[in-house]
């Protein structure tokens, strides 16, 4: 303690010393007073950062650096409510000059709020937030920002109660006799409570199916079989049909063998596609393919292949595999009898069709590596080729079909640039990923809607006609279907305006970055976590004698996004979350890291965990003995459930009666 008291003074006397030589400002803040409700309302200190630059949170530990703090001159007409909160991306970080976890604010912005309540008629509140700042090389003194604000509110007066000043000492983050030791997973040895001891076999108790998935199998085959269907009618396979069903029902005067190897020729193509499947998963592994998902050089890998098959989609060059490929299968083929010539065909297919079915497969296969499971890409391919396999069994069966397939024409190359416009679209949520799993902020919500409101719009004004990619015709007419696909996007861009001033956009949730990334935002009835960090949050729940629900989810999370703006937005569940419940969020692809490497025995293989998502994805294996997100589980003062957990349902119903059931077993 004392050697830390001497570093502070040191410290302190040396930037004294900077400041007479030289007078820096490499931190400014603006304040606002926001109008919550007519007797509620908050000030709102926003800083912008100097690069490299980086300032204090609140509640840091005695003998470290300055904590930000709200101070208040002259108060009437109005009471503080709660205290001081800092809000966006805080890192948590050892500082070795210090010696002790730190909190502070850095990317060139720092915001603290305090919401004041209004007692009625007029008000006056001044004061002023003070704050430390510092850089590699020095720190600032403790700076004062001032404010103040007065008015009338709108409200009938109140009566004021009383706050024991205990309670007033009291924050989210606790005080510095409550917060907790620990080590890089566990409370210390002084703890009696240890919150990470596993509960799995009390999750049973509840009725709990342990093992789950983030996708459904049926979501993975069917978005597999919908890509097949959309390969079908594009300009490298829908010409293909008639003349390959044709060829085997007059190789042979035997219609009977005719259709048996129509049958043969659909069915290698599952073969082949389910083999390319299965490839995936054995060259990366399904843990692998995870966590290549929330990689930010593979996000951004996504992001650029999608871009390159989109601007292939619109005409912009080929993509194909080399003819020498296709053209030895093709003479391979034809040398060989039976079955294997078959085969050898299908496969032929598979290299021509590149062009077209390699975006939609690549999209399919970067789609269903999100998942845990070992045969999702196989999955996904399974149905990818039955879609695709489909109509040549079918026109085989009934030859008398093919006269009524619609001829090849502009319409398959309209649906190529549609194909292109919607990789476009989903491209940007990879970016997203990758933007919010290491904090750039350069695709917040409001930007990522934008771009979706322009791509939308354009893919409206491609289908009225009015613009034109290098393979459309010249045909000015439009016809009924294009025109009510073009009313269709036209109306979805439209629909997606409102979300630029925080709509929550139920319909575009899951793939759109979380509401607290909008930087203007009037929706006020979104539910906030009120802890990031496990231990913090179950401390603050036991001294406080609340129920706890964790929410395990991650920034690339799709169902997650929408669970929290389709059924958190309910205000029965907001007021069940908010008053009842101690919320805390675990990010397990938050790329923050560790103070230090930690490596932890799971399963009898050792683990190394490196950054924050890392804890919290072990904490979920290791205690709940589940991995997938959203993953909702409610616990005790002591760390164990109160119910079975809860995954992804939008029925806000169950999510209602899953909350009530925690808190009456916790009342019990």
């Amino acid at each position: 303690m004392i050697r830390k008291v001497v570093l502070s003074a040191l410290c302190m006397m040396w930037l004294c010393l900077q400041v007479v030589a030289q007078i820096q400002d490499p931190v400014k803040f603006r304040t606002e007073w926001k109008n919550l409700s007519d007797n509620e309302a908050e000030i709102v200190f926003t800083g912008t950062m100097d690069a490299g630059w980086h300032v204090y949170s609140t509640d840091l530990p005695e003998g470290g650096p300055i904590s930000a703090t709200f101070n208040v001159d002259k108060i009437t007409g109005a009471e503080l409510a709660g205290k001081l909160e800092p809000r966006g991306k805080v890192v948590d970080k050892m500082d070795p000059v210090f010696g002790m976890q730190v909190k502070f604010f850095e990317g060139g912005t720092a915001v603290f709020a305090q919401k004041v309540r209004l007692t009625g008629g007029k008000y006056e509140v001044t004061g002023y937030l003070q704050y430390g700042a510092c850089n590699d090389e020095n720190c600032l003194p403790p700076t004062n920002v001032e404010f103040s604000y007065k008015g009338e509110a709108a409200g009938a007066a109140q009566d004021v109660v009383a706050v024991p000043e205990a309670e007033k000492a009291e924050t989210v983050e606790d005080t510095a006799s409550a917060r907790v030791a620990l080590s890089p997973l566990r409370l210390s040895g002084s703890q009696a409570v240890d919150y990470w001891t596993p509960v799995v076999d009390e999750l049973r108790g509840y009725g709990e199916e342990i093992s789950q998935e983030s996708h459904s199998w049926i979501y993975i085959f069917f978005a597999g079989f919908v890509g097949g269907l959309l390969a079908l009618f594009t300009p490298c396979v829908w010409p293909i049909i008639p003349m390959t069903v044709s060829f085997f029902l007059k190789r042979t005067k035997d219609k009977r063998k005719g259709i048996r190897d129509a049958f043969t020729y659909g069915a290698s193509i599952v073969v082949i596609y389910v083999a390319l499947g299965l490839a995936i998963t054995l060259i990366f592994g399904a843990s692998a393919l995870n966590d290549l998902s929330t990689s930010a050089i593979f996000n951004i890998f996504f992001f650029l292949m999608l871009v390159v098959f989109a601007a292939s989609f619109f005409g912009a060059f080929e993509i194909t595999l080399p003819s020498k490929w296709s053209n030895a299968v093709d003479s391979k083929a034809e040398q060989t009898t039976g079955l294997l010539s078959i085969f050898l065909m299908a496969f032929t297919l598979s290299l021509v069709s590149f062009s077209c079915t390699g975006p939609i497969i690549g999209f399919l296969l970067v789609e269903v590596s999100t998942t845990n499971s070992v045969i999702a890409p196989a999955l996904g391919m399974l149905g990818f080729a039955i879609a695709l396999a489909l109509p040549f069994t079918l026109f085989a069966l009934f030859p008398s079909w093919l006269k009524s397939m619609p001829k090849s024409g502009g319409w398959m190359n309209v649906i190529k640039v549609v194909l292109g416009f919607l990789e476009l679209a989903f491209a940007l949520k990879f970016l997203s990923v990758a933007d919010l799993a290491y904090g750039w902020r350069l695709l917040d919500r409001e930007t990522f809607l934008a771009l979706w409101i322009v791509i939308f719009a354009l893919l409206g004004v491609y289908l009225l006609g009015k613009i034109k990619f290098p393979h459309d015709d010249d045909d000015t007419k439009v016809s009924v279907p294009r025109f009510f696909m073009a009313l269709i996007s036209l109306a979805f861009a439209v629909y997606m305006i409102p979300g630029l001033w925080g709509a929550p956009l139920k319909a575009v949730s899951a793939f759109a970055p979380p509401m607290q990334t909008q930087d203007f935002n009037l929706y006020k009835n979104e539910v906030h976590a009120r802890f990031n960090d496990y231990d913090a949050g179950m401390e603050y729940a036991r001294q406080h004698g609340k129920p706890v629900m964790i929410d395990f989810t991650g920034y690339g999370c799709v169902n997650c996004r929408k669970m929290e703006l389709a059924v958190w937005t309910d205000p029965k569940v907001s007021k069940l979350l908010t008053d009842d419940y101690v919320l805390i969020t675990l990010y397990v692809d938050e790329k923050t890291k560790l103070s230090e490497p930690v490596k932890v025995d799971e399963n009898g293989t050792e683990r190394t965990l490196r950054t924050v998502g890392d804890k919290w994805s072990y904490l979920q294996r290791s205690k709940f003995g589940a991995n997938a997100q959203p993953f909702y589980v409610l616990l005790d003062n002591e760390g164990k459930p109160l119910n079975k957990s809860y995954s992804y349902d939008e029925d806000i119903d169950k999510y209602v009666d899953f909350l009530e059931t925690g808190l009456e077993n916790y009342k019990k």
